[in-house]
């Protein structure tokens, strides 16, 4: 089958490249990942007029991360374990509950998952909801009846593994990664039958060629030289239980038929351990969707001392770099640097740093490597390593920017915080955490913990800036309007003017938000936007008491922001508002 012919059934299926702005059928929007709407109904002039038009509560005390669907007049909800999936009627007064699949999910993937029991989503496909399950299940339902079409499980829970991420959907294939790497796992991506299923190939990220399916004459690194290099660059065995878990946001380029992902942290944290640069941790790959075969990797931080994980959205854009038309991948890493990259043969083209960086003085265009201060290199033999910039959490984390083709500028959700760091030997037990790390935060330079930032990707530099008191740990989204929409963690929904930031309109949602809104065009005719509230992840740990049903949690705050817990508290409550 040819791609035009490809691109043909994926429109017929509802999940197309360019989907249909009335709707959201896909985590990011479009394969591109850009989180752009054309809809313009809700403009920078009347934003101010918002309100809420309805709300729902999940019932769910955990990190509402991911977003809703929209498709044929319903939309689609998946929550935090225990992976409820709700279908709500947009046609109808109160918009009814259509149906609701609750799956069977193993309580054991909560003592695993990281970061609090998070969802990132579902994907339209085929008359389906695809979704992973907590536990390591990548599950199918008709998205008419809700019922289970087939149910896959990918993932061993007691090897460590777990699956928040949100699929990607490409023809028939079904691509879905599992997370871990506190827990050593080996890292993966895999590629399932849409129709049935069915795993059809299974793509390590470290170890010899054949298993990472880097087929001779096919896998070309831009910078890199040689073989089997996800295993050479390990100590003996090491890559084995090596991490470059899969945890983030996938995005495909239909005229390359190349999808994108990036890998998180080597294991274990403490980097005495694992001497080399320990390939493809924290790295980009490029894949066919097809048979999961490896074209191209770049590695953004080699011999990752710091948990810089890679996993944050590769955006595919076309952009004016050095006065040239390029087809570029846009990555705004957890280690600081925003990085324009030819998404054709995996060349840097610009990298420059979106927060405060001090662990890399640059990164060398011509090598792709950064040049790294080596007062701040890390590993048990270092002791307590004082003041790196920016802190575990990333300049930016798993919440995605988007991106605006009206405007040229990207809309970054960041976090600015500094940390020290220190690691310990650990032995590696499959199903226990393989970690051995103490890294508290500080506030970063200005003092403000986050911010939302436009970037220029063409030229790498800032655009303009709204500090934020707390990290800024929701998604974006832009639209058509003008109107670029972002939460905040104490509870608050914003929008802002796409071309200068200026403020317009701000909600309280009742819970802090880390999940991403979206846009789509009700039966009525109106522009919604929805959005998830639910403080979680990280950030339900170190906000102190957020669960107020239970009189027993009294853990104190982090003393970096230790009075979040006033502003905000558990709670699941899905959002929708129009004008």
């Amino acid at each position: 089958m040819t791609v035009p012919t490809m691109l043909v059934l994926l429109i017929a299926q509802g999940a197309a490249p360019g989907a249909p702005d009335d709707q959201w059928l896909m985590p990011a929007k479009d394969y591109a990942a850009t989180r752009f709407s054309g809809l313009a109904q809700i403009s920078a002039a009347n934003a101010p007029r918002l309100r809420a038009a309805w709300s729902f509560s999940t019932g769910v005390l955990a990190g509402h991360e991911g977003q809703p669907l929209v498709v044929n007049k319903t939309m689609y909800v998946v929550t935090p374990y225990p992976n409820v999936l709700y279908a709500f009627d947009l046609t109808q007064d109160g918009y009814p509950l259509k149906w609701k699949y609750r799956p069977n999910v193993d309580a054991a993937a909560m003592g695993i998952a990281c970061c609090d029991v998070v969802n990132r989503g579902a994907f339209f496909a085929d008359g389906k909801i695809v979704y992973n399950l907590l536990d390591g299940h990548t599950v199918a339902i008709d998205a008419a009846t809700g019922k289970e079409v087939w149910s896959t499980q990918v993932a061993e829970v007691r090897q460590g593994e777990s699956t928040p991420m949100a699929p990607l959907v490409v023809r028939d294939r079904v691509i879905v990664g599992t997370a871990g790497g506190e827990f050593g796992v080996r890292g993966w991506v895999k590629g399932l039958d849409l129709a049935t299923g069915r795993i059809v190939w299974t793509a390590y990220n470290a170890g010899p060629d054949a298993e990472l399916l880097a087929r001779p004459g096919t896998f070309r690194p831009f910078y890199d030289k040689g073989t089997d290099l996800g295993q050479t660059t390990w100590p003996p065995e090491g890559w084995k239980h090596g991490g470059a878990p899969v945890w983030g946001w996938l995005s495909y380029d239909p005229g390359l038929d190349l999808f994108y992902y990036g890998t998180g942290n080597p294991a274990p944290y403490n980097a005495d351990q694992r001497p080399g640069d320990n390939k493809w941790a924290t790295s980009v790959l490029a894949r066919r969707p097809g048979d999961g075969t490896l074209v191209w990797a770049y590695q953004f931080t080699p011999a990752d001392n710091w948990d810089y994980d890679a996993v944050q959205e590769m955006i595919l854009a076309d952009l004016t770099v050095k006065g040239r038309s390029r087809r570029v991948l846009v990555h705004f890493d957890k280690n600081g640097f925003a990085y324009t990259i030819d998404r054709a043969t995996g060349e840097v083209l610009v990298a420059e740093p979106y927060v405060a960086v001090n662990w890399a003085k640059r990164v060398d265009l011509t090598t792709g490597r950064p040049d790294v201060d080596r007062t701040k290199l890390t590993g048990a033999s270092h002791g307590s390593v004082k003041d790196i910039c920016p802190t575990l959490e990333g300049g930016k984390n798993q919440q995605p920017a988007a991106y605006s083709p009206r405007t040229g500028l990207f809309y970054v959700p960041t976090n600015n915080m500094c940390m020290d760091y220190q690691t310990t030997p650990v032995t590696y037990l499959a199903g226990t955490p393989f970690i051995g790390l103490n890294a508290p935060y500080k506030p970063g330079p200005g003092g403000n913990l986050g911010a939302l930032i436009a970037w220029d990707a063409g030229a790498g530099k800032k655009i303009w800036e709204i500090k934020e008191k707390y990290p800024v740990w929701s998604g974006a989204l832009a639209t058509a309007g003008g109107v670029v929409f972002y939460g905040t963690l104490d509870g608050w929904f914003k929008a802002v003017d796409a071309t200068s930031g200026r403020a317009l309109w701000k909600f309280k949602v009742g819970s802090g938000v880390v999940g991403n809104p979206i846009t789509f065009t009700g039966p009525d005719g109106k522009q919604y936007v929805a959005v998830y509230a639910g403080i979680g992840g990280d950030w339900a740990l170190l906000a102190g008491d957020v669960r107020s049903d239970d009189p027993a949690d009294v853990r104190p705050p982090a003393s970096f922001m230790p009075d979040i817990a006033r502003h905000t508290s558990l709670g699941g409550i899905v959002w929708l508002f129009a004008l």
